[in-house]
């Protein structure tokens, strides 16, 4: 009988708004088998909020439980850093100097760095500025890959392992990941910090092919691949957050 009431239940909207304080929010829906009651996170990439219901929730239900919320969604997605859509004349980190985005129409080609008159550095981007955001992100996990790879396959030369592959993502949780069939993944993000960063996060990721946890042994490793742990650890947790913004299209309150 369950199964032939879940079945025959309306289709879920993907989406529902809750209003506060003046402001709209979109709430995205997603059910799951295994819930047992209505839970809401924010996911701070895509500055989305997700509402998940349990098997016999109702879409009534999950406004309510949203909208009971609703100082929590607006409070969240207030702490996040302020969206930067990948534009022409946006100021963009690049290895932790800034570089202005310039849409270069006319040219041929797809994404180049110079210098401009002023001394200033130049990401140029030609094309169609439609295609603007994608060719920019393209070449920021290119230059990432090329980077990552490089860094990671020189901590691991010094503690003589080998790294299988590397994979570059948008991680939301954390900057790298390491598996333990020498796979690592990094968030193609580290190349808008500095490269002292994006060094130490290669020696953490590759130390974990000896030591898969956080023990005393493994920080010791780590501070042999690069003394400076330090110095990035606190890089990170102050202008970390803000690397996130970059690309990000204002989504949530409108």
């Amino acid at each position: 009988m369950l199964l032939k009431r879940l079945l025959s239940r309306p289709q879920d909207p993907p989406e529902l708004t809750i209003e506060f304080d003046g402001e709209t929010y979109a709430v995205r829906l997603q059910r799951h088998s295994r819930a047992r009651r209505y839970t809401l996170r924010v996911q701070s990439i895509a500055r989305e909020v997700v509402l998940t219901m349990p098997p016999r929730g109702s879409v009534k239900e999950a406004r309510a439980f949203a909208q009971k919320h609703g100082a929590w969604i607006a409070a969240r997605l207030k702490k996040l850093p302020h969206p930067a859509p990948f534009a022409h004349g946006l100021a963009l980190p690049l290895r932790g100097e800034p570089h202005r985005i310039e849409h270069r129409p006319r040219e041929r080609g797809t994404v180049w760095v110079e210098l401009g008159d002023d001394g200033s550095h130049v990401i140029c981007v030609a094309g169609d500025a439609a295609h603007l955001p994608r060719r920019l992100l393209d070449y920021l996990k290119r230059e990432a890959k090329r980077e990552l790879e490089a860094a990671s396959r020189r901590a691991a030369e010094k503690l003589g392992v080998k790294v299988k592959r590397v994979s570059i993502r948008d991680q939301s949780s954390r900057w790298g990941s390491c598996s333990t069939t020498g796979v690592l993944s990094y968030s193609w993000r580290l190349i808008l910090a500095p490269p002292f960063v994006l060094e130490y996060l290669a020696a953490h990721e590759v130390a974990h092919l000896v030591e898969m946890n956080h023990s005393r042994a493994f920080w010791r490793l780590v501070a042999r691949l690069y003394p400076s742990v330090p110095r990035a650890k606190a890089w990170l947790d102050h202008h970390g957050p803000e690397l996130h913004r970059y690309g990000l299209a204002q989504r949530g309150a409108r």
